[in-house]
């Protein structure tokens, strides 16, 4: 064959290749990728679970399981959410619930952010070790402090308050988020924080224009976290609230005091599932590059 086949021969098969190579890379990756769309039905099945049965009169749920609408889609009603709106105990939960995951995220997150900036680049006498301590504090379980935080809740007027959960979330939120956040400013070139010095910025001013933007992903994923952490609470709710119920104490004391009122429960429980969810899907895109924010020190 002479030198010019060659060529065209290696310039034909050059214009196949990345076709090749495409269809290769997809057949590999088909099982793990049918894999994955399997499990992740499965993982949406109780979902879609609740939410058909929330759509369903009392008399229908008793007949019969949630996947008969889809052979009998007249089954669908909406009076179980109007019920719902009328319920003043499941409303008012829900809005205690709001207040209390967007406080304890709020006051977690500025908190965290200006103390873990500090252990980053600021230098003052025993920083290393109280950073330790803080780390520490990270296996304190929280079922080990519910009968002191009691008493002194009982003593400074906190118990039964918004304030009284906002402040006990976001004090066992900082622990963690103060660890994730100062290993991801140690991750910022010191250059940049320099060439501010450089121009006159304070301490301050490095931290709000340099630090804060660039942390954004770790931010963003550490709100989805504590805002997750936060609605999902049922055990410090519980110890803490009597009359101020979140939804989770909420629809726990309609199944302990009505027992079978599922066309009650379900759209609450529905609703105190969306939220979160949107929430989620609202920050996806800075979620997974902020979630191994600061796992290399």
């Amino acid at each position: 064959m002479t030198a010019s086949g060659i060529r065209a021969n290696v310039r034909s098969g050059s214009t196949r290749s990345p076709v090749a190579a495409t269809a290769l890379r997809w057949a590999t990756k088909a099982p793990l990728n049918a894999f994955l769309a399997a499990v992740a039905l499965l993982w949406l099945i109780p979902t879609l679970g609740l939410f058909m049965t929330s759509l369903l009169s009392p008399v229908e749920i008793s007949q019969g399981g949630w996947w008969r609408v889809f052979s009998r889609p007249a089954l669908i009603t909406v009076e179980n959410y109007r019920d719902i709106l009328a319920n003043e105990a499941i409303i008012s939960a829900l809005t205690t619930t709001l207040l209390v995951s967007v406080g304890g995220t709020t006051a977690t997150l500025l908190l965290a952010a200006f103390t873990a900036y500090a252990f980053a680049w600021l230098e003052f006498p025993g920083r290393d070790w109280l950073f330790l301590f803080v780390v520490a504090l990270l296996v304190v379980p929280v079922q080990m402090t519910l009968i002191p935080l009691f008493s002194l809740y009982n003593d400074v007027g906190l118990f039964d308050t918004v304030l009284g959960l906002i402040l006990f979330h976001t004090a066992f939120g900082l622990p963690f988020s103060i660890f994730l956040l100062r290993n991801f400013f140690l991750g910022i070139p010191k250059d940049l924080f320099e060439a501010g010095r450089i121009d006159g910025g304070s301490a301050f001013q490095l931290f709000w224009r340099i630090a804060l933007p660039l942390g954004r992903p770790a931010l963003a994923s550490l709100a989805i976290f504590e805002f997750l952490w936060n609605w999902n609470d049922f055990l410090i709710a519980l110890t803490f609230g009597r009359d101020t119920q979140v939804v989770t104490v909420a629809i726990f004391s309609q199944l302990r005091q009505y027992g079978s009122n599922i066309e009650l429960i379900a759209p609450a429980s529905f609703l105190s599932l969306a939220l979160p969810l949107v929430v989620f899907f609202a920050f996806q895109r800075s979620f997974a590059s902020g979630l191994l924010a600061g796992s290399i020190d």
